[in-house]
Parts: C-alpha cells; structure tokens; sequence
C-alpha cells in the first residue's frame, strides 16, 4: 500500500533506482580512499529523488515544477561527477557510457513530466 504521492511517480522509482547505482559507485570511490568524491555522488544522486519527493508534496504545480528543476540540475552534476570517475579510473568507459545515458534519459523525463505540470 502506497502512503504518499511521490510512490506513485515512474520518474521517482527510476531515480531511486539509479541512486542505488550512484552509491554503489561512491563505495568504489570510498575504497580508493576517495571519500569526498564518494560523498558528492551520494549527495547528488540523492537529491534527485529528494527532490521529487518535495516538490510532490507541495500545493502548487508552480512548486513542484520548481523542485523538478533543482531535481533536473543533481542529474547534470551527477553525469559530471560520472565522467570526474572515469577520468580518475573508479569507473570503466563502459560504466560510464551506460551512466551517462541513463542520467540523460532520466533528464528527458524529469523535463516532460515537468512540461505536464504547466
């Protein structure tokens, strides 16, 4: 049984789901002693389904198109801390290759959920 609204967002299901990858990377990062790389991807792959989930629990469209911009902008700085990753060799290319299309498909969705709002 689903409680809140966000649960109920294809967009928020896939941005979990891609945030338990970005934590799977940041434990890579961790074990290269890397930790302030590692805290940044967990920080900012978590603000992407956070920030889902806030902007749905306001009381206006405006609101929440607001919460999915700040959620839109975590998935840039997550690909950005993806090839950051691949250049310090935590990542392989191929790793970085399906990252970078899946943060790019989540962007797209975030941006049509959004246009859905107005």
């Amino acid at each position: 049984m689903k409680h809140f609204r966000f649960e109920d967002l294809e967009i928020w299901r896939d941005a979990i789901d891609l945030g338990d990858r970005l934590f799977d990377i940041a434990e890579l990062a961790d074990s290269k002693k890397l930790y302030k790389f590692a805290e940044q991807l967990r920080s900012s792959g978590l603000s992407i389904s956070n920030n889902i989930t806030e902007g749905s629990g306001s009381f206006s469209k405006k609101e929440f198109g607001q919460f999915l911009n700040i959620s839109r902008r975590s998935v840039f700085e997550c690909a950005n801390m993806i090839i950051i990753f691949h250049r310090r060799s935590i990542i392989d290319e191929k790793e970085k290759t399906k990252l970078l299309a899946d943060l790019a498909y989540l962007s797209r969705r975030i941006t049509s959920f959004r246009k859905t709002l107005n």
